[in-house]
């Protein structure tokens, strides 16, 4: 007998046995789930092989009818999940079963919160479906063969959960897998029929193949022989059996959609939104949609799997197919079924093409209307998207220019006129709110709510009344660079350039502010001497009201966010140099401009610059000079 062939007792991945563990000792609320996950990855296996057939068809082994077959023992306290899908060799079931790929345990683990109601959700996002199993059992055997090989090599899984399993290589004449699981003492009510059924009415209802189970006999099953050699009893199925999308959206309840979607999601709570539609015409496909409720914990690792469900005339192709929805609207989830696609369908034809690129199109603006939708009808669930999902939807108007007007439409932000730092203002709420004779959308980016919120940029616009939309996220300032207009009314950063308000300000204004800053040429001139190669220019503000002086950005230069995150990343950062303005009716800039010692004129420029560095959230190059000047004129004033 070959080493191959004998039994073995291999451990387990370090954190598998830190989830065995977890799922042992923790009494999860919601038990039952371990059904819905066996149940899941029988499915998926159903699905592989159905793949696999399209070019290898002697896999059907003469065998194509798909299923699953649920079995309990009352008397032996077993539970059985039979499938016959693609199956599982000796090799796979060790690489499968005893380990997770990219650490997906840790990364369950470590989003675990200590809710038993909330952390049951995330049992199956992470890859550790199957070891739900150990919830409500002390002993698990996997019974598998791959489809393809001989009978004589199957492969026979088996664990307690104590951080070892055997392994050893059997006969199975039927391909697919088998796992049968010994209920822990207090589980043996999962041992019966009425039970079993709900919860695959609950949860897996809406599996596209029969989930069978032998019919009752009063009020009993015939109980199973063995592990391998299993009853023959008379089967029937307990779900629908049909594909959930394929049906008319009349007949399907919202339950239903719900269910499904946790299926495909692996997620335990409810979507916030879903979009159903059949298309037909010169393209052929069903879509069906959703947008989660919670962000996945891969949700900003722009390399992580993602993508649709795609079945090509229901017949499984590809699990996360990302050539049908851009990457800023990763985190929809759902299925699409197309007819015009070939069954030998692969990777590398679904890379592009006229039917790709239109379904793409399709799939992108119905995904983005869902989001109108919800918008319009829930806001409340809206805003919970937004808190979610905001910050990848604001990569869109970058990568999806034809819809970047619909985009801008579904961003929020916080404002001047909102709630105290809520990101809640709509663009269309903001021109619906514009005064009369006010042609721009304008807005301040900075690091956060609080920073920005009273910035001297913003004193003109309170003086006046104007709304202004305050941008905090990272992203904000590389978003408006793409963002040029919204409604036919073009995007000014409050804090760049020379501020012109247009209409906003009257005849009589504009030439004060011209004489003002004839008038105080040689202030401006005498600041420049002092501050050098510092600054672009210095220059009368027409912003400030109370404030001394500001630093305002130039119009082509990078603002303070861009400049920190290129800085983070240790890209190189082009030179730039701030525009110095300063308010000619502040009491400071009246001293500073009657003081007549050279020195003194120098020590009080350089504070107002530094305060001025500092309110626009920028970094001193020289905070110690600046703490030893300012200390300097508070003894000057004490005296």
């Amino acid at each position: 007998m070959t080493v191959e062939t004998q039994k073995q007792t291999l451990g387990f991945q370090t954190e598998v046995k830190q989830l065995l563990q977890l799922m042992i000792h923790s009494l999860y609320s919601n038990k039952e789930i371990f059904l819905r996950e066996l149940v899941s990855n029988a499915a998926d296996a159903a699905d592989k092989l159905r793949f696999e057939a399209l070019v290898k068809p002697e896999l059907l082994e003469n065998d194509s009818e798909l299923r699953i077959r649920i079995e309990f023992d009352k008397d032996a306290h077993t539970v059985s999940i039979d499938d016959n899908g693609i199956g599982m060799s000796r090799e796979e079931a060790v690489a499968h079963l005893g380990t997770i790929a990219k650490s997906g345990t840790a990364d369950f683990l470590a989003h675990l919160s200590g809710d038993q109601k909330k952390d049951s959700h995330l049992i199956g996002q992470f890859g550790v479906g199957f070891y739900s199993a150990f919830i409500v059992a002390d002993q698990v055997d996997v019974y598998s063969r791959r489809a393809g090989l001989p009978a004589d090599q199957g492969v026979h899984w088996s664990s307690r959960g104590e951080g070892e399993f055997e392994v050893e290589t059997v006969d199975k004449p039927q391909r697919g897998t088998r796992i049968v699981l010994h209920l822990k003492d207090g589980e043996q009510d999962f041992a019966d029929g009425w039970k079993l059924r709900g919860i695959v009415k609950k949860y897996s209802d809406h599996i596209a193949l029969p989930i069978e189970m032998p019919k009752e006999q009063h009020g009993e099953t015939k109980p199973e022989k063995g592990a391998d050699t299993p009853a023959e009893p008379e089967w029937e199925a307990v779900n629908r059996a049909s594909a959930l999308w394929t049906r008319p959206k009349a007949e399907i309840k919202d339950e239903e959609y719900q269910e499904f979607y946790k299926h495909i999601a692996h997620d335990f709570g409810n979507p916030l939104a879903w979009s159903h539609n059949k298309v037909e015409g010169k393209l052929e496909y069903t879509s069906l949609l959703f947008v989660p409720a919670r962000a996945p914990f891969d949700l900003y690792q722009r390399e992580a799997a993602r993508g649709l469900k795609l079945y090509v005339q229901r017949v499984f192709i590809m699990d996360q197919a990302d050539q049908f929805l851009p990457l800023y609207l990763r985190f929809v989830k759902g299925v699409v079924d197309s007819a015009d696609l070939s069954l030998n369908v692969s990777r590398e034809i679904l890379q592009s093409g006229p039917v790709i690129d239109s379904m793409k199109s399709a799939l992108t603006r119905r995904s983005l209307d869902m989001l109108e939708k919800l918008a319009k009808d829930k806001p409340e669930d809206y805003a919970t998207f937004w808190g979610n999902f905001g910050q990848v939807l604001k990569e869109g108007p970058a990568e999806d220019y034809a819809n970047r007007e619909k985009i801008a439409g579904l961003l929020r932000f916080a404002s001047t006129h909102g709630s105290d730092g809520a990101q809640d203002v709509a663009l269309a709420d903001y021109v619906g709110r514009m005064q009369e004779g006010q042609d721009k959308i304008y807005y301040l980016t900075g690091e956060s709510y609080a920073q920005i919120k009273d910035s001297p940029h913003l004193e003109v616009f309170r003086k006046k009344g104007i709304e202004v939309l305050l941008l905090t996220d990272r992203i904000d300032e590389w978003l408006m660079g793409y963002l040029t207009e919204f409604d036919g009314k073009g995007f000014v950063d409050v804090a760049r350039g020379d501020l012109d308000l247009g209409k906003l300000d009257s005849e009589e204004d504009k030439k004060a502010q011209e004489e003002t800053a004839k008038a105080k040429e040689a202030l401006a001139s005498r600041i420049k001497a002092v501050l050098g190669d510092e600054v672009s220019e210095v220059r009368v503000s027409h912003r400030l009201t109370d404030s001394p002086a500001i630093l305002a950005i130039g119009q082509g230069d990078l603002g303070v966010q861009m400049r920190q995150i290129l800085e983070a990343s240790g890209q190189k950062v082009p030179d730039s140099k701030p525009v110095f303005e300063f308010n000619p009716t502040h009491p400071l800039i009246e001293k500073l401009d009657a003081e007549a010692d050279g020195g003194r004129f120098e020590e009080l420029a350089r504070v107002l610059f530094d305060q001025a560095a500092l309110a626009a959230g920028d970094s001193l190059k020289d905070p110690a000079g600046y703490v030893k000047r300012l200390n300097k004129l508070l003894l000057e004033l004490s005296a």
